[in-house]
């Protein structure tokens, strides 16, 4: 979650991506890619709006992997280069600026936000993976689903497992309101815990969530932060900016993508469409393989949650993972063991679905 409050008011945006290639899905004819490269970056229509997609990999007949990322409005494009480095040999990798984040927020500008519900997110990446099936020659995709993004990829496959070979969440978020709680009371035993005054003064001041005002987060997140810090064991992995997102603007139109996204899913009266998600709405049946990682120490998607979460389920497989030292942010050792899951369970069964004669091929 971002820890950026300030209100952006009278939030202007000039579209200064207009060079870009905008391409139309329903326009779009498929490409042969068969052990060739592809390096595309684009806008898409998608959901009656452009937004941005950029496909990297060595060799298109590798599976294909759509990151869905986290926030709400913490698009992953500019840092993916350095955070997946390598993958690209083993996979063909998908990032999406989703509805209100990263350049598809400056395409399009604040007018989109009254169609900034669940459900258009939710439809918005099914849209996303069918585009990439036609235009890559896949029957399915897998989809890597990180904090606020699992909220979409749990969703996305639930609603349409026939689009999807497997799913892998990553800090999965089920319940808004009860990780906040979960995490609220997390913190202040740690505070506690150290004698720490100063945090259990204010954190005991603002009181257990819910809340009913934005001003109340910075606070408790200052304290979430610390402790998480505090907490973590392992390393973060490498994470640079692209340079091609790296101007003056580039830089300033992600920050108002990411405080415009968070301010409307949360709500200035902590209220907005994020306040009210609930995964277990979805129902206990998934017809595709399930892998969930949560960090050890994950003061935000709350471990134990998400392991209850999965526990409920039934599918075909469904495997969860604890990393070590880890919490909610990025480590290298979360990330090798996305790609060791991504190796050695979802490759195979891909192999394995692909090998089964399809009907007209009996």
């Amino acid at each position: 979650m971002t820890n950026r409050m300030h209100v952006l008011l009278g939030l202007g945006c000039a579209l200064l991506l207009e060079s870009f290639t905008s391409l139309t899905f329903a326009a779009q004819s498929s490409v042969s890619l068969r052990g060739q490269a592809v390096a595309k970056e684009m806008f898409v229509r998608i959901g009656g709006i452009e937004q941005w997609i950029t496909i990297e990999g060595d060799n298109g007949e590798n599976p294909v992997v759509l990151f869905l990322h986290g926030g709400p409005g913490d698009a992953d494009s500019p840092f993916a280069d350095s955070l997946y480095r390598g993958w690209e040999r083993e996979f063909t990798l998908v990032q999406w600026d989703q509805r209100g984040a990263g350049r598809t927020y400056t395409k399009n500008g604040p007018s989109i936000e009254p169609t900034m519900t669940m459900d258009r997110m939710v439809q918005d990446g099914i849209e996303v993976a069918e585009f990439l099936a036609h235009h890559l020659h896949k029957p399915k995709i897998v989809v890597v689903g990180i904090s606020w993004g699992s909220i979409l990829g749990a969703s996305m496959v639930h609603a349409r497992p026939d689009l999807f070979y497997a799913y892998v969440g990553v800090a999965q978020m089920v319940n808004w309101i009860e990780n906040v709680q979960a995490s609220y009371t997390r913190v202040l035993e740690l505070a506690r815990r150290a004698d720490d005054q100063p945090a259990i003064a204010t954190l005991t001041a603002v009181g257990p969530p819910p809340w009913n005002a934005i001003s109340k987060w910075p606070q408790f997140r200052k304290w979430q932060r610390a402790y998480q810090a505090k907490n973590v064991k392992v390393g973060p992995p490498n994470m640079t900016r692209n340079p091609a997102y790296d101007s003056p603007d580039e830089r300033a139109q992600y920050d108002e993508a990411d405080d415009f996204s968070f301010i409307h899913f949360v709500g200035l009266d902590m209220s907005g469409p994020l306040t009210h998600v609930d995964l277990s709405a979805l129902g206990t049946d998934f017809e595709i393989p399930l892998f969930i990682v949560q960090g050890e120490q994950d003061l935000v998607a709350v471990p134990y949650l998400a392991r209850a979460f999965l526990d409920r389920l039934t599918a075909p497989q469904k495997e969860f993972y604890l990393v070590p030292g880890a919490g909610h942010a990025p480590s290298s050792g979360g990330l090798s063991l996305i790609l060791q899951i991504l190796r050695e369970e979802v490759r195979p069964l891909i192999r394995k679905t692909e090998s089964r004669p399809q009907p007209d091929e009996r």
